[in-house]
């Protein structure tokens, strides 16, 4: 897992399913009127929030999966397969209708303070968020490979705070338009990867791989 090509992957994969640039224009949203100080405040304070989460699932996630019973491989069957239905969603452009109905929600919920919810939970670390990471975590075969991992995570929510941080012009650049095409393309790497993922796990039910 401390190879470069699995620490590429696990980025790639992990960037996709967060989607930074596609959280600018709700983030704009959630925090309409406020201060810059403010926004800088929340969008700390929920990749703060969402890091803690993201690393509880990377070190409990497994222990948690063997207490019901599951495999990793039966899991990373079950999390290649929900992550395809993800990348689908975006290529259709339903993940982020369904991004900006949860952002409504929190916005009448807690109009002053969005940085758990929707923010940190679902919008940064939602369910395609923990099955990537607790997938990555079943991957790990030392410490130094889940140290990896935590910085691979660090990486992304650094670049989810950035896009936070730039959300009012990056809206702008982007526009509607922009974002769309951004998200389908990443739906397409998205879709590529799930599939290697339901591979890896057929493989190792059966021993294909041995």
């Amino acid at each position: 897992m401390t190879e470069l090509p699995a620490l590429i992957a696990a980025f790639t994969t992990l960037f996709i399913i967060i989607d930074p640039p596609g959280l600018a224009p709700l983030f704009v949203a959630l925090t309409q009127g406020m201060t810059p100080a403010h926004r800088r405040s929340i969008a700390l304070r929920a990749c703060i929030i969402a890091g803690c989460l993201m690393l509880a699932f990377l070190f409990i996630g497994e222990a948690l999966l063997g207490f019901v019973g599951i495999s990793m491989p039966a899991f990373r069957i079950a999390g290649g397969i929900l992550l395809f239905l993800t990348a689908l969603e975006m290529l259709f452009q339903k993940r982020q209708a369904r991004r900006e109905d949860n952002a409504a929600e929190g916005q009448a919920e807690h109009h002053d303070d969005p940085s758990v919810f929707p923010l940190a939970l679902p919008l940064i670390v939602g369910p395609g968020a923990i099955t990537t990471i607790m997938l990555l975590a079943g991957q790990a075969k030392s410490a130094l490979d889940f140290v990896a991992i935590a910085g691979v995570m660090l990486a992304v929510l650094i670049l989810v705070f950035a896009a936070l941080m730039v959300a009012i012009p990056l809206d702008r650049i982007l526009g509607k338009t922009g974002i769309n095409i951004l998200t389908r393309l990443l739906g397409m790497l998205l879709a590529a990867l799930a599939i290697q993922f339901i591979l890896d796990g057929i493989s190792q039910s059966f021993g294909l791989g041995a």
